[in-house]
């Protein structure tokens, strides 16, 4: 989708993911959907035959990433396929044009309806977010969040070999496995226990490594973070416990880790600002899942910190809705469990690019790369809430979304 016409964007604050220091009064000049050149105010990018857009010292950044996303659940009474297939598509276009999502990573959808909307973004023809499908994740009988509609129940090796297969031949980036239960499920489905037998998570894990497909475990306690790990699992969702051997085994093997902090950190009791507040009270969480969420707080962000500490590869995921707001929330979870604004900037940037195999294109602001960048008010370094102060997002140099006739107001009156 890539723009033949050489845009310039000039007068701004350019956080290009790699210094924790913007580029005073910098400009990005983009030709044929890639950043041509970065320049700060000493130079002058060349403006001739150029559509300049002057941004008045605003921040310019990459666009933001989400790597754990799902369509919308629980699903309404009478919802057909073909409705759910329909409104997971607006989101993930409003995720770009509201939220400055510029791709995603799925980790669960019914019907393989990720892959229909990678496949119809990719064409050009829409307005969305790059986007990593997963088709349905896999769990046991009885097994995690099987209300969501976009789980596979599998078991023993065979059935989990089967669903693998099934996954690849529909087109799906990488294969998630759900080795332990959650916070949102139901009495059962508790996140301190693990649900595959050793057979069933061996097997799962060979084939992917057979067929070279990463895979997205979901993982809650220490000894599912564990067996994901030592299998060769590329990313870890969630940890909500873990232990110091998981950490060892974190650095050890490269692999990822991606807390969601938002599914134990967001209820009545811990929202701490008017969007957190406005998320949970429209959201409508049942009482005994608010309260699972809770007695799992501290421990989770706990973790979260020694990881962040520790130097671990971690990426931004959300794992809510609306996809508008899911990553914007999670950044400033991150932020109040103790990172930086600018290590929650680089998570859902240049490490979600670089967990999902394509750092070389993406994730910064750098000549070569695709020009998939936003542009917001005032400095997300500062408070990582000016983050949602949306001006401008490019997808491939192209303009997909520009607020900026009432970005400023609306961002600074909240």
């Amino acid at each position: 989708m890539g723009n033949t016409q050489r845009l310039v964007l000039t007068g701004a604050h350019v956080i290009d993911g790699l210094s924790p220091a913007p580029i005073a009064n910098g400009s990005v000049a983009i030709e044929n959907g890639r950043v041509a050149e970065v320049l700060d105010g000493t130079k002058s990018s060349d403006t001739r035959d150029a559509r300049v857009i002057e941004l008045d010292g605003a921040y310019l950044l990459p666009g933001l990433w989400d790597v754990h996303v799902h369509p919308e659940y629980p699903l309404p009474p009478g919802i057909t396929v073909a409705q759910q297939t329909a409104d997971f598509g607006a989101q993930l276009s409003r995720a770009l044009t509201e939220g400055g999502v510029t791709s995603v990573r799925c980790g669960g959808a019914a019907n393989y309806m990720d892959v229909a909307w990678k496949q119809v973004f990719e064409s050009g023809k829409m307005v969305g977010p790059r986007v990593f499908a997963s088709g349905y994740f896999l769990t046991t009988t009885g097994g995690h969040f099987l209300t969501s509609g976009q789980a596979r129940e599998c078991d023993g090796p065979y059935g989990f070999v089967h669903a693998i297969r099934e996954g690849i031949k529909n087109g799906v980036d990488h294969i998630k496995l759900n080795l332990s239960g959650g916070i949102m499920g139901p009495p059962w489905d508790l996140h301190k226990h693990s649900f595959l037998l050793e057979d069933e998570i061996e097997a799962a894990f060979a084939l992917c490594r057979q067929r070279e497909f990463k895979v997205m475990a979901h993982a809650t306690n220490p000894d599912a973070v564990k067996s994901a790990i030592r299998l060769g699992a590329h990313t870890v969702e969630h940890g909500y416990t873990q232990d110091e051997e998981c950490l060892e085994l974190f650095q050890s093997s490269g692999a990822w880790y991606v807390p969601t902090l938002a599914i134990s950190h967001l209820t009545c009791e811990q929202a701490a600002n008017d969007w957190e507040r406005e998320w949970v009270e429209r959201r409508q969480i049942a009482n005994d899942l608010q309260r699972r969420a809770n007695a799992a707080s501290d421990e989770h962000a706990k973790w979260f910190k020694r990881a962040l500490d520790a130097g671990i590869k971690m990426a931004l995921g959300s794992d809510i809705r609306p996809l508008s707001e899911a990553a914007l929330l999670e950044m400033g979870l991150w932020v109040r469990d103790g990172a930086t604004p600018w290590q929650a900037i680089q998570a859902a940037t240049r490490n979600a690019a670089e967990m999902c195999g394509v750092g070389n294109e993406l994730g910064t602001v750098e000549a070569g790369k695709l020009a998939d960048l936003i542009v917001v008010a005032d400095n997300p370094l500062e408070d990582i809430g000016n983050i949602r102060k949306l001006m401008l997002v490019l997808k491939e140099g192209q303009v997909v979304s520009d607020k900026r006739s009432s970005s400023i107001l609306a961002g600074r009156s909240s």
